[in-house]
């Protein structure tokens, strides 16, 4: 199969959907990859370094022109006369956040696969998990920076300072981003409180930090009284596939601290804070309620190397399976790569991704069929 690795174009988005040990292992299987000029450069892989492996370096127009594209993000509006039917396309997709992407695929007759709806019989999100702990270790250290005074944050220390108080990060949700975002917090010597409503997952959390991260179960009290305290409030609630739900209103942002700071890593799915709209890396932050608000859609973009080999070896198993097998093939014997069937010939084919989007999925097995 022909394979194609465009570069990205979001905003400051410089990760790359595959290393060249990724094209290297293709070329093995006996595929053919294309990857765009320069595609590579922001997560310091030189062209070179593909040729190496095998790849055709190539323009952005061939690098489309391929059975199987594989990306990092949603197409861009720019990016949407490129989809066409017959075209697999596989990447970060969030279609409960982007319905414009949505209906561009749809309209275009291409099928597409998102990477965060691949999920394994125990509900695990294996292609979600590494980005997902990039941004929740991340996140404390985005918002230690804008709690900054000289950034527009109240002036607080993470980790405070012997004899004075450290600041209080509040992370909703204790899944991967939840997790990953309180250890690091609690690394840093901040008071660190964690909210979720699954009490074996707080169990868990207790168990391996032994006290030093407080965990509470999570109602509309609780959240009421831990945002009102906080400094950093992060957010990392997700529902596979759907949006998330709103967990902290506008009037509890409107009582928190002047130059406290939120993180809504939640905000590839619509955000779980009602005051955040997505924000960008050259433009990351706003302030709404004297609060200040970063909500940017991409985070581990800023560390694309790390992110774009994390990625990778996560990713690369699936594309190996689909170049192998097609799409229709690869997904008859794997029920977690069926669950990643997002979009088939102008139908929607994930259950959870349709009713977020107030419509009525397909089999992804039967749409594949008669495609």
């Amino acid at each position: 199969m022909l394979v194609g690795v465009p570069a990205e174009v979001k905003d400051s988005e410089r990760r790359v959907a595959m290393t060249p040990d990724g094209v290297r292992e293709l070329i093995v299987h006996g595929h053919r990859v294309r990857v765009e000029r320069g595609a590579g450069e922001g997560s310091a892989l030189p062209d070179a370094d593909y040729a190496a492996a095998g790849a055709e370096v190539v323009s952005v127009d061939a690098a489309w022109d391929a059975e199987l594209v594989v990306k990092v993000k949603e197409p861009q509006p720019e990016e949407y006369a490129r989809l066409h039917p017959g075209l697999v396309l596989f990447t970060y997709l969030h279609l409960a956040a982007y319905p414009a992407v949505a209906d561009a695929l749809l309209a275009s007759g291409a099928t597409a696969l998102a990477y965060e709806t691949v999920q394994l019989a125990n509900g695990e999100l294996p292609l979600l998990a590494p980005m997902s702990e990039v941004a929740g270790r991340m996140a404390p250290q985005i918002g230690a920076h804008w709690l900054e005074a000289e950034n527009g944050g109240r002036g607080v220390l993470l980790g405070g300072a012997p004899g004075v108080r450290p600041a209080r990060v509040v992370v909703l949700g204790a899944g991967n981003v939840g997790w990953n975002a309180a250890w690091i917090a609690a690394g840093m010597e901040a008071e660190v409180v964690l909210l979720d409503k699954r009490v074996d997952r707080l169990r868990w959390v207790d168990q391996i930090h032994k006290g030093r991260i407080m965990t509470i179960g999570s109602n509309r009290g609780a959240v009421e009284r831990a945002v009102a305290e906080a400094d950093l409030v992060i957010g990392a609630v997700l529902v596979p596939g759907g949006r998330a739900p709103i967990v902290v209103t506008e009037a509890m942002v409107a009582g928190m601290k002047p130059g406290s700071v939120v993180v809504d890593v939640a905000i590839d799915q619509g955000g779980c804070i009602e005051t955040v709209r997505e924000t960008t890396h050259s433009d990351p932050v706003y302030r709404c309620h004297d609060v200040l608000h970063y909500a940017v859609g991409n985070i581990p973009g800023a560390v694309p190397h790390t992110s774009t080999y994390a990625l990778t070896n996560v990713t690369l198993p699936y594309v190996v399976e689909l170049a192998h097998h097609g799409v229709a093939g690869a997904v008859a014997t794997d029920a977690a790569l069926r669950a990643g069937v997002n979009v088939v010939g102008g139908r929607l084919a994930n259950p959870v991704v349709a009713e977020a989007l107030g419509a009525v999925a397909g089999d992804p097995v039967e749409l594949l069929a008669s495609a």
